[in-house]
C-alpha cells in the first residue's frame, strides 16, 4: 500500500466509522464489535504493513499538534517558534543533533532481538499489536498520568474501561448500565506497571481483608464512637451467624470474603456509623496503620503464628519478593509440590491447608498459576475452588487468588463474541493457521476463573501490548478500599472518577491504558480476536512440539526430550503404544502443511485428541538435550547441563555488540529445574527421560521456546517451521562436536 493509497483507505475508513456510529465520542468497549483480519493486527514480521503504521504515526501527531493550536487560539495566544527561530543556525543545529542522536539509537536497536520473526521463539512476547503500539503512541504525547483524573481526564476513562473489558474476558459479570441493584457484586480491574505488582496489590488486599474484623470487632468494644454497633451480626463461612464482638480472634480472620468487604458499609447504614468516624477508627486499629507486629501484640495474641500464601513451586518470584514487601517475610510462602506436567498436586496442597487448620494459623490467599512462565503449566483451580468449599464447612475461609499473567488472555478462547460474523459478508481471503481450543482439562479451570477473588493478567505478554501494562482484577470492586490510600494534594473529593487512588503506584502512564483500549477495540477479547489469535499460537506451539519430537531420529548424536510428555505417557501406556503415537506424530502430523493437516485431523479422530492434549497446556514448549558417544548416552549431569547451556548462548543474545542485526538464526530462553524448587523426585524423573541418573541434589537446565507467533506454519511458503528448526538441528549438531572435542570424548557414528 503506497502512502496516498493509505490516505485513502483511512479516510474511507474514518467515513464508514462515523456513518456506523450514533455516538463518536463514546467509550465504550462492551460495544465495541472488533476486526477480524490478523494481517490487518501487526505490523508484520517483515515490516509488511509499514505504509499504514507510518499514516498511523503521522495521524496521531498531526491531532496532537492541533489540539495544541485549536486550544490556544481560542485566546489568541502567540507562537513561540517562528520562522526567523527555525531559519538560525543554533535551531538548524539542534534539529541536525536530534536527527543524528535518532541515526545512532536506531542504528543501536538493531542489535535487538528481532521480535516478530518467525524464528523468535523465545520469551512470553512477540511483537506488539498495531493499535496497541498506536494507542500507546498517540497517548503518549499527551503524556497523561493516570494517577488522578485531572491529570488524566481521557486516558482514566480508558482504563476503566479497559478494566471493564478485562474482567468481563475472565469469566466476571459486569453490568452494562450503571442503574445497578443494591447487593450487586460488581467487579473492578485496574492497569498496573506488571503482574508482579498486580500480585503484591492481590496479596495486599488479602492481608487487609483478613485483618479488618479484628480490627472491627475491637473498636466496637472499645470506642464510645462504634458502641451502636455492639449487636452487630454476621453471618459465617460454615453457616449461622454471630455477633461480631463475641467472636474469637480464629473465626475473625476466617470470615467470608463479601462479608468482610460488606462490613463499613453495612456499619454506615444499619447503625448510622459515619464514613468519617470509620476512617478514624481504623486509622487506630487496622492493620495497614498499625502494623503486623502491634495486631498482633496488642489484639492477636491467641494467634501466635503469622498467616502464611499458599503457592505451587512454579510461582513466580513475585510472590515471596511481595511477601517479603508486606512485612509477613518471604518464607510465608509456602511452596506446595507440583507433579510431572508442573501443576499443582492438590493432594499435598489439602495437606498444607490441614495443617494450618490444625494449627489455627490463616491463609491469607491460595495462588493458582494459570500459565506457569516456564512450563505453561495450568493449575487444578476447579479443584482448588472445591477443596475451599470443604473446607469453609470446617470455618475456615481463604482468597484464591489467579496468576494468570500469562495465562490470563487465553479465556477469551471461551468468549463467545457479543456481535456474531456477518453470514451475510464477504469471505475475506483465508488463513490457514486453524485457531485451536484448550485441552479439556484445562478448559475445566478456565471455566472456574468466576470463584478466584481476585486475578492478575498482563496485557504486555500475551495481550501483545507494549510494556507496561500488567492488570489486576477483582471479583468483588469493594475490596479494593481495603487497600486505598488517598492524598488530598492530588485528590479531590472523589467528583472525578479516578483509578489512582488504588494499588501500589502512584504516577503511571496513561498511555498504557490507551494502548490497551485501542488494541481492544479492534481484537476483541474473545473467540472473534484474542481467542482466535490466541488459538493460532496454540496450533503453531503444538507444530512446533511435532516438529521437535521429529528433529533427532534415532541414530542421531543427541535428543531433544520435552518436558511436556506425550499423551500416552502421561496415560501410563506401554512403550509400544508410546512409541505408536510418536510414530503418528513423526510421520503423519508433522510433514503436512497446514490445510492438509486439519483435512487429516477432521477424518481420524485419534489423531485429532493426540494433536489437542499433545505439547503444553498453552504454547510455551521447555525441553533439554542431552548428546551420546561412542561409549552410549553422556550420564555425566554437569556436561548435560554444559550442553544446554551452550545452546542457549549459541541462540540468544549476550550483550550489546554495536547495534549489528543478530546473526543467530533462531532464539530461545533457558532455565533449571532446581531441586529446592521442583523436589528431588520430579528432577530425577526428568533426568530418567534424558538418560541421567539421580542427580544428587544437582539442577538440569534447559530450554524454553514460546510460540506466539500466529503466522509461522502460514507463510508464503508454507509451514516455515521445518526451516527455523533445521537451525536448531544444525547448532545442537555443532555442540555436540565442541562438548565431545573438548572433553576428550569419543564421538558418535551412528549405529
Amino acid at each position: 500500500m503506497t502512502s496516498s493509497d493509505s490516505k485513502t483507505h483511512f479516510a474511507n475508513a474514518a467515513t464508514a466509522f462515523h456513518a456506523q456510529s450514533q455516538d463518536n465520542n463514546r467509550l465504550d468497549l462492551l460495544n465495541e464489535k472488533g476486526t477480524s483480519s490478523l494481517a490487518g493486527w501487526f505490523l508484520g514480521p517483515m515490516g509488511e504493513n509499514e505504509a499504514v503504521m507510518h499514516e498511523m504515526v503521522r495521524k496521531a501527531v498531526s491531532a496532537n499538534a492541533g489540539a495544541r493550536r485549536e486550544y490556544g487560539e481560542q485566546f489568541r495566544d502567540p507562537v513561540y517558534v517562528i520562522d526567523e527561530i527555525k531559519a538560525s543556525k543554533e535551531y538548524k543545529d539542534t534539529i541536525d543533533a536530534l536527527e543524528v542522536q535518532l541515526d545512532h539509537m536506531l542504528h543501536a536497536l538493531h542489535g535487538s532481538i528481532p521480535l516478530s520473526s518467525y524464528r523468535n521463539q523465545s520469551h512470553m512476547y512477540w511483537d506488539c499489536t498495531m493499535p496497541g503500539f498506536v494507542g500507546y503512541f498517540a497517548a503518549m504525547l499527551y503524556n497523561q498520568n493516570n494517577v488522578a483524573a485531572e491529570a488524566s481526564p481521557v486516558t482514566t476513562l480508558l482504563e476503566i474501561e479497559v478494566g471493564k473489558d478485562l474482567a468481563r474476558m475472565l469469566g466476571y459479570t459486569v453490568p452494562e448500565t450503571d442503574q445497578i441493584p443494591d447487593g450487586t457484586v460488581v467487579p473492578w480491574a485496574h492497569i498496573t506497571c506488571d503482574g508482579s505488582v498486580a500480585n503484591a496489590e492481590s496479596m495486599w488486599a488479602a492481608r487487609n481483608l483478613t485483618y479488618l474484623p479484628v480490627s472491627l470487632a475491637n473498636a466496637i468494644k472499645l470506642e464510645p464512637s462504634m458502641a451502636a454497633a455492639k449487636d452487630f451480626t454476621v453471618p459465617l463461612v460454615q453457616g449461622s451467624s454471630a455477633k461480631l464482638i463475641e467472636l474469637d480472634n480464629w473465626t475473625l480472620m476466617n470470615l467470608g470474603v463479601d462479608t468482610v468487604i460488606n462490613m463499613s458499609p453495612r456499619l454506615q447504614k444499619e447503625y448510622g456509623i459515619s464514613s468519617d468516624t470509620l476512617k478514624g477508627i481504623l486509622d487506630k486499629y487496622s492493620v495497614q496503620n498499625i502494623g503486623l507486629t502491634d495486631m498482633h501484640r496488642t489484639y492477636i495474641k491467641d494467634v501466635t503464628q503469622l498467616p502464611v500464601i499458599m503457592a505451587p513451586s512454579t510461582r513466580h518470584y513475585s510472590w515471596p519478593k511481595g511477601a517479603a514487601l508486606l512485612g509477613l517475610g518471604a518464607n510465608h510462602v509456602l511452596d506446595t509440590h507440583v507433579n510431572l506436567d508442573g501443576r499443582m498436586k492438590i493432594d499435598d496442597l489439602r495437606k498444607k491447608i490441614e495443617d494450618c487448620y490444625q494449627n489455627r494459623r490463616p491463609i491469607l490467599e491460595v495462588v493458582a498459576v494459570l500459565g506457569t512462565t516456564e512450563e505453561s503449566s495450568v493449575d487444578p483451580l476447579a479443584d482448588i475452588v472445591a477443596l475451599r468449599e470443604e473446607y469453609r464447612k470446617k470455618g475456615m475461609e481463604f482468597t484464591i487468588h489467579v496468576d494468570g499473567a500469562w495465562g490470563g488472555y487465553f479465556a477469551s478462547i471461551l468468549r463467545k463474541p457479543r456481535f456474531p460474523d456477518d453470514p451475510d459478508g464477504q469471505q475475506g481471503v483465508q488463513e490457514h493457521t486453524p485457531s485451536m481450543v484448550m485441552s479439556d482439562y484445562v478448559t475445566r479451570q478456565y471455566e472456574a476463573l468466576p470463584h478466584a477473588d481476585t486475578q492478575t493478567v498482563d496485557p504486555h505478554k500475551a495481550g501483545f501490548i507494549p510494556y507496561p501494562a500488567g492488570a489486576l482484577c477483582y471479583r468483588n470492586g469493594a475490596m479494593r478500599d481495603l487497600i486505598a490510600f488517598t492524598a488530598p494534594v492530588v485528590f479531590h473529593g472523589g467528583v472525578d472518577p479516578t483509578v489512582g487512588v488504588y494499588g501500589i503506584e502512584g504516577s503511571k502512564p496513561g498511555a498504557a491504558a490507551a494502548g490497551v483500549y485501542l488494541s481492544h477495540a479492534i481484537i476483541r477479547p474473545d473467540q472473534s480476536g484474542y481467542g482466535k489469535l490466541l488459538g493460532k499460537c496454540i496450533f503453531n506451539s503444538k507444530r512446533f512440539y511435532a516438529q521437535l519430537l521429529a528433529l533427532a531420529g534415532p541414530d542421531e548424536c543427541f535428543k531433544i526430550v520435552p518436558f511436556q510428555r506425550l499423551p500416552a505417557e502421561k496415560q501410563g501406556k506401554s512403550e509400544a503404544e508410546i512409541a505408536k503415537q510418536l510414530a503418528l506424530i513423526c510421520n503423519e502430523i508433522v510433514p503436512r502443511e497446514n490445510d492438509d493437516l486439519v483435512e487429516y485431523l477432521a477424518t481420524h479422530p485419534d489423531a485429532q485428541e493426540v494433536f489437542r492434549e499433545m505439547g503444553s497446556d498453552q504454547n510455551i514448549v521447555t525441553y533439554s538435550l542431552n548428546f551420546r558417544t561412542a561409549d552410549g548416552w553422556n550420564t555425566d549431569i554437569g556436561l548435560a547441563n554444559d550442553f544446554n547451556t551452550a545452546m542457549f548462548q549459541a541462540l540468544s543474545i549476550g550483550t550489546y555488540d554495536g547495534g549489528v542485526v543478530p546473526k543467530q538464526p533462531m532464539f530461545v530462553t533457558s532455565s533449571s529445574f532446581g531441586v529446592a524448587d521442583y523436589g528431588q523426585e520430579f528432577v530425577d524423573a526428568f533426568g530418567a527421560r534424558l538418560s541421567l541418573p539421580p542427580t544428587q541434589g544437582a539442577a538440569i537446565n534447559f530450554l524454553i521456546s514460546t510460540t506466539q507467533d500466529p503466522w509461522v506454519t502460514a507463510t508464503e511458503k508454507g509451514n516455515w517451521l521445518p526451516m527455523v528448526l533445521e537451525a536448531f538441528k544444525q547448532t545442537a549438531l555443532e555442540q555436540t562436536k565442541k562438548i565431545v572435542k573438548d572433553n576428550g570424548l569419543r564421538p558418535w557414528n551412528g549405529s
